[in-house]
Order: C-alpha cells, then sequence, then structure tokens
C-alpha cells in the first residue's frame, strides 16, 4: 500500500478516516530541506529549503484511498501535484507520495482554514504545531496585504475548484 506524507488537512486522523476509511497512520515524519508555506491559493504547501524540514503523519494509504486523495487535493486541476520524497521516521527513512501546490508564492490561509487541527483533537503533535504556522502566515500576509493594498485581498478571494471548497468547509466547522 502506497505511503503518504500529509502536513496540513490530512494530519487529522478524523478527517482522513471520513475521506479514506482504509488510511492508517503509521506515526509523526519529518520531510527534510523543505519549508511548511501557505501559497497564494490560501493552502498549505511545502517549497525546498535546505536549512529546514517540515513535521507531519505518515500514512499508510489504499490505492481506492489515493484516488480519494487524488480528487480531494485536486490533482485534476492542477491544484496540487503528488510527488514522491523520502521521509524521515523512527527508526530510519521511507518513500512517501507528498502533495505540494502548483505556487511557491506565499500568501493567506483561507476563512477557516485555520481551525483544522483543533476540529475533534490533536493525536499528532505536528498537528498542533500547524495551527500556529497558520496564524503566522495569516498575520504575515495580513501585513504584506496593507502595504500592497486591495490587490492581495482580490487574488485571496479567487477560489480554485470544488474539492478545496469542500475542504474549507469541513474546517470551519471546527
Amino acid at each position: 500500500m502506497p505511503l503518504y506524507f500529509a502536513y496540513g488537512l490530512n494530519m487529522d486522523p478524523v478527517g482522513m478516516a471520513e475521506r479514506c476509511p482504509k488510511a492508517r497512520p503509521l506515526g509523526p515524519a519529518r520531510l527534510p530541506r523543505h519549508r511548511f508555506i501557505v501559497t497564494r491559493d490560501g493552502y498549505a504547501s511545502v517549497i525546498r529549503d535546505p536549512r529546514e524540514e517540515v513535521h507531519g503523519v505518515l500514512w499508510d494509504c489504499s490505492l481506492s484511498d489515493m484516488r480519494v486523495l487524488d480528487k480531494f487535493e485536486e490533482l485534476a486541476s492542477g491544484l496540487y501535484v503528488k510527488i514522491n520524497q523520502p521521509v524521515i521516521v523512527p527508526g530510519g527513512a521511507k518513500r512517501a507520495l507528498i502533495y505540494i501546490g502548483r505556487s511557491g508564492d506565499p500568501g493567506r490561509p483561507r476563512p477557516g482554514y485555520i481551525g483544522i487541527s483543533h476540529r475533534r483533537g490533536e493525536t499528532f503533535r505536528p498537528a498542533r504545531d500547524l495551527r500556529r504556522r497558520l496564524e503566522s502566515f495569516s498575520d504575515q500576509a495580513e501585513s504584506r496585504s496593507e502595504e500592497l493594498g486591495s490587490g492581495c485581498e482580490r487574488a485571496a478571494a479567487a477560489r480554485p475548484g470544488e474539492g478545496r471548497q469542500a475542504k474549507g468547509a469541513r474546517a470551519e466547522i471546527a
């Protein structure tokens, strides 16, 4: 079964159980030489950075789970691309599939996106850190938005496809 590294919404075991009932969390993992960002699309992603690492959760997924995740991450629309990278787990390294945002440009989290990791408790340490990281990006984007004017606000309001809208709607329930 494919291994999948989640660093955003899919760290939530309850949300993953709803979307991917056959997926099993294997525990915390780290993606070396990458940095967490929120893209101009308003969603989490990672970009290469030799001095950083991204904490997340490693999942053991079925092939049917991966098809659901491809749709959820809007692979077909190009919102995300899927790559295979080594992640560090207790006891060594494993190769895992990772969804990377189409844009490496920083942006502001979509409304409701920040509350996702607190929806029904925090099972993994990376999930506890996610809210802090998202809030940091929100604060940074707000400062940039004030400097640049309303153009950033219009860009942040643009919505990509249906899968991520549903993701945001679930996050707002938090």
